[in-house]
Formats: structure tokens, sequence, C-alpha cells
């Protein structure tokens, strides 16, 4: 009787492990498997055989998204969840993202220095190590996470509303972030472009007809007045416009500053970043939250339409995502060569998480972190987690290695898919 009770214990015991396991992987896997089906649609939409989603309905698509879904969903869900209280509460969320950030970057120039990237690209490696998704991908997640009425987290629309607003609630320090040290750090060597070793490459034309052109004409005599004042033997490309140093002079520190602030304060002036502060200004002061907000307020049809717009943002962005996947790495590619692009994917995917998990446990250690909020704490662990920032390309495009950008965000977010399902699969296992 006694051996059987024994018996019955354990093997009840490793039912529930069983079970348990099973559980987790279930919750970690099943957003990832939906993710990946409604980006595999948009593949499909894009193709060559379908072609009802080409480049430029892909391109309206993402500026419907950027424009008006994300900031509806930023300001329907974060405006009806932040209070005074919870404002004051939440302050670790963009130090969060400034820590993920200098980790990363950390782990970005450990790895760069090692793997020794082809001229220009080593800042831009570690700019594609330590810059995460710290908006789309997740919102996408909780979105596919908190559908399922048995998920972990309980209440699926309290599930979905807290997800969504701690998300949002660092969208402004990730633009911030962008349009300052990604910016800088883009930025190619001076004098010089990406395409730089790609225009010595190319053929010289024919001397005698280059002679006949008035802008040849005009860049002898340059070259002739040159000669004379300076007496040295130099040829017109080499001669500068206008001289280094006459040009910092003409320009003071302060100026310099003031035209950098003016740069990043107009990159600011995104949807998102204000639908957010008008979100939080909203929920904050308790009349207008009344007055727009709530459910019984006068003006909700307005949050209402605000939130039906933004349910639709997350079915666009990943049909967007997964029909530019058609366009493949491109040459991209060729150029960071396969060592490079092999180090960045690896890092960004798994040598970054585990420095962010042990930062959020850190944290979670010194009271940074709400007691008893797991989905405050399962954001921050996915903002380590994430592939590197679609945005992080759209910089990339400013500074002339958009093409570089593109392989590096296609290459990532493919494998993206695996490894997201088993960083999840961890996070849920330590939260529950």
């Amino acid at each position: 009787m006694m051996e059987r009770s024994l018996l019955a214990i354990v093997l009840d015991g490793q039912a529930a492990r069983g079970e348990s396991v099973f559980y987790t992987i279930k919750f970690a896997v099943l957003p990832i498997a939906k993710v990946f089906t409604m980006c595999s649609m948009g593949f499909l939409m894009a193709s060559k055989y379908v072609n009802i989603l080409p480049a430029n309905c892909r391109k309206i698509l993402n500026g419907l998204v950027f424009s008006l879904l994300l900031p509806c969903l930023i300001f329907s869900q974060l405006g009806r969840a932040i209070t005074l209280q919870k404002l004051l509460d939440w302050w670790y969320i963009p130090v969060n993202i400034i820590m993920g950030t200098i980790s990363g970057s950390l782990i970005g120039l450990i790895v760069a220095s090692v793997i020794r990237p082809p001229y220009p690209y080593f800042k831009f490696t570690i700019i594609h190590i330590g810059i995460g998704n710290i908006g789309n991908i997740p919102l996408v997640l909780i979105a596919a996470l908190c559908r399922d009425e048995s998920n972990p987290f309980g209440d699926p629309n309290k599930c979905h509303e807290s997800g969504n607003a701690y998300i949002s609630f660092g969208q402004w320090v990730g633009a911030i972030i962008l349009y300052t040290y990604v910016f800088q750090m883009l930025s190619p060597p001076y004098g010089e472009t990406f395409d730089s070793g790609e225009e010595e490459k190319l053929p010289i034309q024919d001397p005698v007809t280059e002679e006949k052109l008035p802008c040849k004409a005009t860049v002898t005599k340059v070259e002739k007045i040159y000669t004379k004042v300076s007496g040295e033997d130099a040829k017109p490309e080499q001669v500068p416009l206008i001289d280094s140093k006459e040009f910092k002079a003409g320009f003071s520190t302060t100026e310099r500053v003031i035209s950098k602030i003016l740069f990043v304060m107009q990159k600011l002036k995104q949807p998102p970043i204000l639908a957010s502060v008008l979100a939080i200004v909203c929920g904050i002061i308790p009349f207008l939250k009344s007055l727009i907000l709530k459910d019984d307020a006068p003006f909700f049809f307005f949050t209402d339409s605000c939130l039906i717009l933004g349910e639709a943002m997350i079915p666009c962005i990943l049909l967007a995502l997964g029909g530019n996947l058609v366009d493949g790495p491109g040459v991209g590619s060729k150029r960071l060569g396969l060592r490079t692009m092999v180090s960045i994917v690896f890092a960004r995917l798994v040598l970054v998480p585990p420095a962010g998990l042990a930062i959020v446990t850190f944290a979670d250690k010194l009271g940074f972190i709400p007691k008893g909020d797991k989905m405050f704490k399962f954001v921050l662990l996915l903002q380590h987690s994430m592939p590197t920032s679609v945005l992080s390309g759209a910089v990339a495009n400013l500074r002339g290695c958009g093409k570089e950008a593109a392989a590096v965000l296609f290459w990532v977010h493919i494998f993206a898919v695996f490894s997201m399902a088993g960083w999840i699969v961890l996070y849920l296992a330590i939260l529950f």
C-alpha cells in the first residue's frame, strides 16, 4: 500500500512536470508560429507567382503602419493604461533600453575587434549587434501571446493592454538613441563613403573625350591656379573646394551643437513618438482621461476608433515584413562577407540576450521592478532578445549603407524565428 502510494506520487510529479514543460513550450512557440505564418503569407503575396504586394505597395503599407496604425495603437493602449503613479513606477523601462544599448554595443565592440570586419564596417557591426527592435516585434509577440484565453499572464484584455503599454512607454527613448548615437556611429569615414571602394573600380573615361567637357576645362584651370599658388603637383580631384580647417572655423562649437539638437528634435516629430507623448499627457491628467480614454467618456468614440485601427497594425506590419524577404539579402551580404554577417547574427541573437537577462535579474534584486508584475519583467527581457532594429536600416539609408543594413535585417529576422522561441521558453520557465 505504501509502495503504491509513493509510486503514485512520483508518477504524478513527473506527469505534472511534463505537463508544465509542454505548457511553457506551447506558449513560447505559438506566438512565433503565428508570426511565421503571417510573414509567410506576406512572402507569398509579394512573390512573382501572386505579385499583389509589390515593392511600391509594401512601401505604402509600411508608411500606413508607421504614420497611422502604430500611433493609434500606442495612443489607445498606453493612454488607457498609464496613470501618474504608474508613470513613476515604470521609470526603469527607458533605463532598461539604455542599458540594453550599452551592453549590446560592448558585445558588438568585442565581436568586431575579434572578427575584424571589412573596412569601413567596424562601427556598422557594433551598431547592428547593439541595437534591437524594442517596438514592432515585441508588440507582435505580445498580441500573439495574449490572444489565447489560457495564456500564463491571465485575462487576455489585461495582458494585451499592459504589454502594449509597457512597450509603447519606451518608444521615445529608442528614437532618441537612433537619431543621436546610431546616426553618429553609422557615419562613413571622413571624406569617404561606404561605396568609395567600388567607385575606385569604375572604368575611367577616355582622356580625349574628358578634355572636351566643360567641367574638365574648368577643373584644368583650377589645377593650374592651384599649382601656381601651392607649388605642388596635385591632381584636381585631390584639391578640396573648401579647406577643412576653414570649414570648421566657419561654424562655432555652439552652432554645431545647436544644429545637432535641432536635427534630433526634427526626427523626434515622428507619429509614434507624438502619440506616446499625447497618450502620457492624456493618461496622467484625470480630466483628460475621463474625457477621452475611459469607456464611459463622452469622446471615447475617438479612442475606440484608434483601438480598431491599432488592431490592424499587427497583420499589416507582418505582411510587409514577409514581403520584404522576397528581395533576399541583395549585394549587401557580399560587401560585409560571410564571417561578418554570421558574427552579427550570432552575437545579436545568442550573445546579447544572456547579458540582458543578467541586467534584468540584477535590477529585480535591487527592487527596480514592480513586485509581482510578471508582464513588466517579461517585456524587459524581450527588449534584450529581439533582432536588429528595423529603424536602424532607415538610419543606415541616410548614411549610405542601406544595402548592407538590408542584408543584416534579412538574415537576422530569418534566424530570429528560432532564437526568440528558445528565449521565450526560458523566460516563461523563469517567471512561472
